[in-house]
């Protein structure tokens, strides 16, 4: 079974990925709305969801424009931050330059990452000595994941957590979370988000606490989730990796369709 995907494969699904996850992308919940503006497409969501450019189709005329557009779209709905996500290959090559000129401030760049839901889901996983798994379903295992973001990350991510008990309670359907715990203690967490309809699902906040790190658990929560997407029929796994992650992802068979950069603008609202 080949794993890793040929140049030409990985062509094909960034195309894919582009059309369906950011041009013609669905709402990532229920209060969200995305719309098609010119020659940009966004998400406007309620103040703790999250707002964002997703795509663009660009050149060097019309650039500079339309990101002026953009911060007069949010600032206008009282949105105090939004993201640009830039992807590598959008158009023009210097629109990263041009957000940096227009008060943006780049987040570190993330590895956009790809690989087949069947082959992952047939990993051969067993969980570490010690470990058992506790699907998240409501508050309390959202707190339990927010301990581990906090242990793994160093960060307190309410946004993180407000979002999390919203799909919850209004849209359960599009995601799956769970906790990695060893007795009593959580030492690693992640969820998967799928919007109906798309054929990708998004793997997100894969953290392990430092003394559990490099045991197989990370790894273990990849196959766990890709068991879940394989039930539901979704063809391929997305992930925005971190540098740590990247090389355990392309060992699991995970292909590189590209670099993502979250640009920030405080708006002032």
């Amino acid at each position: 079974m080949t794993l890793t995907m040929d140049r030409d494969e990985l062509i094909k699904v960034r195309a894919e990925y582009d059309a369906r996850m950011r041009r013609d992308a669905r709402p990532d919940s229920a209060g969200a709305r995305v719309e098609r503006a010119g020659a940009v497409v966004r998400q406007t969501a309620p103040a703790d969801g999250w707002n964002v450019v997703l795509w663009s189709d660009l050149d060097g005329t019309d650039a500079d424009a339309e990101i002026a557009a953009q911060v007069a779209h949010y600032r206008g709905r009282g949105v105090g931050e939004f993201e640009w996500k830039l992807y590598d290959h959008d158009r023009p090559a210097d629109l990263g330059e041009r957000l940096r000129a227009a008060g943006f401030v780049a987040e570190p760049p993330e590895t956009l990452m790809v690989g087949r839901t069947a082959d992952l889901a047939g990993l051969p996983v067993e969980p570490p000595e010690g470990i058992t798994l506790r699907a998240v379903t409501d508050e309390a295992g959202v707190d339990l994941m927010m301990a581990v973001h906090a242990g793994a990350f160093g960060v307190e991510r309410p946004r993180i957590r407000h979002m999390m008990l919203t799909l919850l309670r209004e849209e359960p359907e599009t995601i799956a979370a769970v906790v990695a715990m060893a007795g009593d203690t959580p030492v690693s967490a992640a969820r998967m988000e799928m919007r109906p309809g798309t054929p990708f699902a998004g793997l997100w906040g894969g953290g392990t606490i430092p003394g559990w790190r490099g045991r197989g658990v990370y790894r273990l929560l990849v196959a766990h989730r890709a068991r879940i997407a394989a039930g539901l029929g979704i063809p391929y796994l997305q992930v925005d990796a971190s540098d740590d992650s990247r090389p355990i992802l392309e060992r699991l068979g995970f292909g590189v369709l590209g670099v993502t950069t979250p640009y920030l603008h405080t708006t002032g609202a």
